[in-house]
């Protein structure tokens, strides 16, 4: 995601923040996103998460240009792609709040100390292909990493369950 508000502005952050995730992403999860629920994709970047959900059929969608830190929203669950950069600080706000999530991140995460509170609570989808994130609105074709769906406390999905998507 390319930015992060802070203080009531806008941040952008390092370069492979700026990167937007596509419709596919979340039309591959489209059965486990609790579409019932007030679903809060706190980082806005260019908005487009945000819309997609909705499109999809989530029909409480709070996606705002404001500070995940220290907003007030009253939500049942996070669905995002967060900055990249920020995971360690995210997954630390994510611990405190004990809310249900399901974060798009680098498959790599699952090996990090930072994720090891979730290890054992978090429920992983796979894609069925690598993710090609979107910058400037442009759609494109290299990214160099595989992504997964980490889920926390999410209907459909038990904990230390791995789950493909065909």
């Amino acid at each position: 995601m390319v930015s992060l508000a802070l203080r009531g502005k806008s941040m952008t952050f390092k370069g492979e923040d700026d990167y937007n995730t596509p419709k596919s992403a979340w039309e591959c999860i489209s059965l486990y996103l609790p579409k019932n629920k007030i679903i809060y994709e706190p980082f806005y970047s260019n908005g487009s998460s945000g819309r997609y959900l909705r499109e999809l059929g989530c029909i409480n969608v709070i996606h705002d240009n404001v500070d995940f830190f220290t907003n007030s929203y009253s939500y049942d669950v996070i669905v995002s792609n967060p900055p990249f950069s920020h995971k360690q600080r995210i997954f630390k706000e994510l611990e405190r709040l004990d809310k249900p999530f399901i974060l798009l991140l680098p498959v790599s995460v699952i090996t990090k100390q930072f994720y090891r509170y979730f290890s054992n609570k978090c429920g992983l989808i796979i894609p069925p292909n690598r993710i090609q994130f979107e910058k400037n609105n442009v759609p494109l074709s290299r990214c160099w990493f595989d992504c997964i769906f980490v889920c926390y406390k999410i209907d459909g999905v038990r904990e230390r369950e791995i789950i493909y998507i065909e």
